[in-house]
């Protein structure tokens, strides 16, 4: 079978063309709120109990009435959290000692602090002549009602969703189940970690560089193994994936004598590639596309090239796959410390650091896609769209850092002219 040229697509058109198709999952499960960090909401969620569900005190101080603002008044009780007094109505004159989180009774008009009042006794005080009715006492549902949405279906749970759902007595939730994730390399010359490697062998750093960034991103993924130079082989080895909702694979997608890879996805029922080739460097033989139920996300074999393209074009994928609400990462706008140079004839993908709230190239950009050591180095990221002319010192630039996570962030990314 006769693989057509790559193509020569924009990075943003390459990422959109992956989104706009990526299929979704639309399996469920029940996990345990103790467990259920990172994963992503398959329903609504509403709120069981009001936030407070009752009205407590702010502060520890003094539950009053706001008519006995600059008076000395007698201390009727004392009221400490987890209470269930059984106390009258306040009356004029009367306060009660009242502690944080404590139940604020009926007649309570403000709550002052301790440290506002005069002349204390175990029996008496003297209020401040300033007193704001409704001050330091926290109302029942102020924070959020009982019945109104909690948590949106598509939302991706950090740990305050975790704090929120823990506070609502609920104990499990409906998420997205996670993409089944198969992770294959290829090459004649790879070698695993725990073999023994000659000079001319190379130790695959890919398979578990990848499934440490994708863990590290909420994903789970399963080596399967490294498919040889041989396409009978490739097209067997694939064969057998294609149980998994997602196949990333490294290497094998150029355009040598030895890269069989596109025609063994074909072979196994890829249809016509999403796309195969970016204008991007580093990154050009890139390739996406759909084999039956499968999205299949083929990567370039060298290091750093795969390790940027799959933070930057599988990660969005994956969330999306999962109904996530927010898939574009957010970028922060910074200072370009460092002069740096590229090619402006087609995009390129700058890794960096931040030094005092600037943007500094790794290297000055003068790395190799074979390396890995660059990733080391840097904390971030930059993507400069074709056309766009390396930055000035001084100039702002859009980054985004590798501890992101996909949001609702809707301008995109990537600098643009």
């Amino acid at each position: 079978m006769k693989i057509k040229e790559m193509d020569d697509i924009s990075f943003s058109e390459a990422l959109e063309r992956a989104l706009e198709n990526a299929p979704e999952i639309v399996r469920t499960e029940m996990v345990s709120v103790s467990s259920a960090l990172g994963r992503i909401v398959a329903e609504d969620i509403y709120c069981r109990k009001n936030l407070p569900s009752f009205d407590n005190s702010a502060m520890d101080g003094f539950a009053v009435m706001c008519a006995d603002a600059g008076k000395r008044v007698k201390v009727a009780g004392e009221i400490y959290a987890g209470d269930k007094p059984e106390l009258s109505s306040l009356s004029k004159g009367e306060c009660y000692r009242i502690m944080t989180g404590a139940p604020v009774p009926s007649g309570v008009e403000s709550v002052v602090p301790v440290e506002r009042c005069l002349d204390l006794s175990e029996d008496e005080v003297t209020l401040p002549v300033k007193v704001g009715c409704g001050d330091n006492i926290r109302k029942k549902g102020e924070e959020i009602e009982r019945g109104s949405t909690l948590i949106e279906a598509g939302e991706r749970l950090e740990f305050p969703h975790i704090a929120m759902l823990s506070a609502q007595g609920i104990t499990t939730v409906k998420v997205v189940a996670s993409p089944r994730i198969a992770v294959v390399s290829t090459g004649n010359e790879i070698r695993e970690p725990w073999e023994s490697a000659e000079e001319d062998e190379i130790y695959n750093a890919n398979a578990l560089g990848i499934t440490a960034l994708l863990e590290s991103e909420g994903f789970d993924a399963v080596y399967a193994g490294s498919i040889p130079d041989d396409l009978e082989a490739s097209v067997s080895f694939i064969a057998n994936l294609k149980s998994y909702d997602v196949i990333i694979s490294t290497g094998g997608i150029s355009m040598g004598e030895a890269d069989f890879l596109e025609e063994a996805y074909r072979l196994n029922g890829m249809r016509e590639p999403l796309f195969h080739g970016v204008s991007v460097k580093p990154g050009r033989p890139t390739m996406m596309g759909l084999m039956d139920n499968t999205f299949v996300m083929a990567m370039p074999g060298n290091p750093l090239t795969t390790m940027l393209n799959i933070f930057l074009l599988s990660v969005p994928v994956l969330y999306r796959m999962q109904g996530a609400r927010g898939y574009h990462y957010p970028f922060v706008t910074v200072e370009n410390r460092e002069s740096f140079g590229y090619k402006s004839f087609r995009a390129n993908i700058v890794p960096g650091r931040i030094e005092n709230g600037g943007f500094c190239a790794v290297r000055r950009n003068k790395i190799g896609s074979g390396m890995i050591s660059p990733l080391m180095e840097a904390d971030c990221v930059a993507i400069f769209e074709k056309g766009f002319e390396a930055p000035e010192v001084g100039d702002k630039i859009k980054v985004v850092m590798f501890s992101s996570k996909p949001s609702l962030e809707k301008e995109m990314w990537i600098n643009r002219v």
